[in-house]
């Protein structure tokens, strides 16, 4: 009597220790969006951009390592689409079309898919590949957020560079140390769970 062996799809990221049905990826969806919204509302404006300091982006670089691709690109598409719909849940309440930084908004999709890209690859096992991987969803995010916002203020792309990225490096390599520890962390609690 031969037996078979079970296949079971590999746990690439995080949201995959979790039974894999559409209820399940809905509630990750939208619970992700939501905590980006939630982060959002850490918001401090500035005199002199109209970029405010948010707690976004570690909601981003969180999701979209633990979601993987498909999932982080969906719930930062929600975020992105409810928002424009109504739900204030933009930076200090806002929603709607948010104008010079639209460009952001749309960064978040492509970073939080590049995250879960990576992750699946294994970025976010240790801290020194998480922190790579976080520094690259930034470049790549600002890439799309920068020329978004020179466009709409009219200016060139190294005020864009002033008004919109270096007042906030501080900040987003905090938020980069701070997802680039919780996730290996997080990989060992589940290695833990697993084994015991």
């Amino acid at each position: 009597m031969s037996t078979v062996a079970v296949q079971t799809a590999p746990r690439r990221v995080l949201a995959d220790y979790l039974p894999r049905t559409l209820v399940a990826d809905t509630i990750l969806v939208v619970g992700a969006a939501g905590l980006v919204g939630l982060l959002a509302q850490i918001s401090i404006h500035l005199s002199f951009t109209p970029v405010p300091i948010t707690g976004q982006t570690l909601g981003v670089l969180l999701a979209g390592s633990a979601l993987g691709w498909r999932r982080a690109g969906l719930s930062m598409s929600l975020y992105l689409v409810a928002g424009l719909a109504g739900v204030p849940w933009f930076a200090g309440h806002a929603s709607g079309y948010a104008g010079a930084t639209f460009g952001y908004l749309l960064g978040f999709i492509a970073a939080g898919m590049l995250l879960g890209w990576l992750a699946a690859k294994g970025s976010d096992r240790n801290i020194v590949r998480a922190a790579i991987s976080m520094v690259l969803a930034e470049v790549l995010l600002y890439a799309i957020a920068l020329p978004w916002l020179a466009v709409d203020l009219h200016v060139s792309l190294a005020k864009a560079f002033s008004l919109g990225m270096w007042p906030f490096v501080a900040g987003d390599v905090i938020k980069a140390a701070l997802a680039g520890v919780a996730l290996p962390s997080a990989w060992r609690l589940v290695g833990r769970a697993t084994k015991g």
